[in-house]
């Protein structure tokens, strides 16, 4: 599936491809350290997230085993750059699909997220034809696996001590939901 012109229009948002325009605001919302705490990376400058722009704007399609596209979350009504979601194509044979999803602090508590990861995980299943939709999290991110709970998605393991994460031993909570238990929303 080829996703370079496709936009994901929500009643509040705006999920389409990143442009070389969203640096300065991808930069600021990556800068902040409560962004950052639950990622794989710490606060990023400007010039950390230019290679990531570009590769997020390079990935396109999703037809290959672990291929990924980021889409820019907007909000509609001011285009105010908010966040991303990805999918990720897992696994073609077993169509296996993850999610995820980072956002500005200030876009919290207000629905956002769960609007844009609800029309990214409809994508998955009406478009990408997927069996299984899942998505991995901090265990110590609550804010992440009540957005996954509310989304309907089932906690299916808990990670205990997985791996070293930012110098101590991290947990990782995984959530799935069949496509025959979705329920899109019109």
């Amino acid at each position: 599936m080829d996703l370079a012109a496709r936009e994901l229009r929500t009643e509040r948002l705006l999920l389409r491809r990143y442009r070389e325009d969203d640096l300065d605001r991808l930069a600021a919302i990556q800068a902040l350290p409560e962004v950052a705490r639950f990622l794989y990376w710490g606060p990023r400058t400007r010039a950390a997230v230019e290679p990531a722009l570009a590769q997020r704007i390079a990935q396109t399609t999703l037809e290959h085993d672990d291929d990924a596209v980021t889409l820019a979350v907007e909000r509609r009504a001011d285009g105010l750059l908010l966040g991303d979601v990805t999918i990720f194509l897992r696994s073609v044979i077993n169509r296996q699909v993850e999610v995820g999803y980072v956002f500005h602090p200030d876009a919290g508590g207000q629905g956002y997220a769960t609007e844009a990861t609800r029309a990214l995980i409809d994508l998955a299943f009406r478009d990408l034809h997927a069996h299984r939709v899942f998505a991995r999290t901090d265990a110590r991110n609550t804010a992440s696996a009540a957005l996954l709970r509310r989304l309907g998605l089932r906690q299916e393991a808990h990670f205990r001590e997985a791996e070293i994460f930012k110098g101590e031993w991290g947990g990782e909570l995984v959530f799935a939901i069949l496509d025959r238990e979705w329920s899109p929303r019109p």
